[in-house]
């Protein structure tokens, strides 16, 4: 799957799993720059519920490298113009 490039100014968030379920899409691009956890609320306010539902139990890449969520005080990471950030939920398989 080749990742569609970003308009100018913007990064781009790719969607696996109950993340994709959840906003029905696979990928969609947002301005940059913007932080880990203003981006969280920004997906919180398009899609109500994603936070507790997806978001909270997910894992965090920007270009292919895993990212922590920072914590209250901690020093946030700044997703930047022409980034791919990925939404990874946990997989289960029986």
């Amino acid at each position: 799957m080749t990742t569609p490039k970003p308009p100018p100014g913007h990064f781009t968030i790719l969607y696996f799993a109950s993340a994709t379920s959840f906003t029905a899409k696979n990928v969609e691009s947002l301005p940059a720059p913007l932080s880990l956890k203003k981006l969280f609320d920004v997906l919180e306010e398009r899609y109500k519920g994603i936070k507790d539902s997806v978001l909270d139990h997910s894992l965090v890449t920007i270009n292919l490298a895993y990212v922590d969520i920072p914590e209250e005080g901690e020093e946030d990471v700044i997703i930047k113009e022409g980034d791919e950030v990925a939404i990874i939920p946990p997989v289960s398989s029986g």
